[in-house]
């Protein structure tokens, strides 16, 4: 069975925020050379959109896969049970996804037990304008620079951006408090600005620098559209455009020439010694904020 067998359905239905199911297929069917890279070999999570249904997101294949769709078994440890996840390592399996009306596509940042990109995701107050993310992003850039690394942004496709920086393989834990490492100094950068604090109450207005993006972590994939209206999707974006641009920009009717992504990523770069270091002497922001949960619980709080 080739791509150009499947039978696409009811592709005049409305999809989500405006726009209809060809938009989607049109889109991925476009973007396919670009995309299937990015998800190859990686367990795939989708948010799918059912005609008269809420939203909601796929990780177990379902019983009615084809054969052609690779899979591969995971232990899931939140939920003590093995989930059998897509791997949409080519076009013919994207294209079956699209038919499916899965509109967002989530992949773990880990390939073959190796964490390839750290990553920072900025993420804005309430009502907030695009301007305090690239603002926040740069004090991330700023960072970066002076720990001798560099790194690639991205619109989310919502209301923030991702900062890539592709790695030569570290341990798992080190890249966890590089990145914690990373988010405190940039916050130090422009304390008025932005917040590590992960708990939202304690952010006072600020843009969160969310360093958790490690271990077992997922993040929306380069390309992906977003259910939001109009269907934008998260796109890569040169450092000296970023300020020109806001998320709404890029959609699936958005046509673009070559592979910024790719074009635009460094090379893999080696984590500074110092930067691991100071990381493990900061908390890990979810375990802080589950002992401080549970402190409030018992205060009656």
């Amino acid at each position: 069975m080739s791509s150009e067998q499947i039978k696409f359905s009811s592709l005049d239905q409305p999809l989500f925020g405006g726009t209809v199911k060809a938009d989607l297929v049109d889109y991925l069917d476009f973007a396919a050379d670009r995309f299937v890279p990015v998800l190859a070999g990686r367990p795939l999570s989708v948010w799918r959109v059912l005609r008269g249904q809420d939203p909601f997101m796929q990780k177990n294949v379902p019983k009615y896969t084809p054969s052609f769709v690779k899979t591969v078994e995971v232990w899931a440890e939140a939920s003590h049970r093995r989930i059998r996840y897509a791997l949409c390592d080519d076009k013919q399996t994207l294209m079956w996804f699209a038919n499916q009306r899965a509109v967002e596509y989530h992949v773990p940042l880990s390939l073959d037990e190796h964490q390839t990109h750290m990553v920072l995701d900025i993420d804005p107050p309430e009502d907030a304008g695009f301007d305090v993310v690239v603002a926040s992003a740069f004090l991330i850039r700023e960072a970066l620079a002076k720990a001798g690394l560099a790194g690639a942004v991205k619109t989310s496709g919502a209301k923030g951006v991702h900062v890539f920086v592709p790695l030569t393989r570290h341990d798992p834990d080190d890249v966890a408090a590089a990145t914690r490492a990373l988010a405190a100094r940039a916050e130090k950068l422009d304390p008025a600005l932005a917040t590590t604090a992960y708990i939202r109450a304690e952010r006072g207005g600020k843009v969160f620098l969310d360093s958790t993006r490690a271990w077992g972590a997922t993040v929306v994939a380069a390309y992906s559209p977003r259910l939001r209206e109009g269907l934008p999707i998260s796109f890569p974006v040169p450092w000296d455009s970023l300020a020109d641009v806001t998320p709404s920009d890029f959609t699936v009717r958005t046509r673009f020439d070559g592979d910024p992504w790719t074009e635009l990523m460094p090379a893999p770069q080696q984590l500074p010694a110092d930067l691991i270091a100071e990381g493990h002497d900061i908390p890990v922001a979810r375990v802080v904020a589950m002992h401080e949960g549970k402190r409030r619980k018992r205060a009656g709080n």
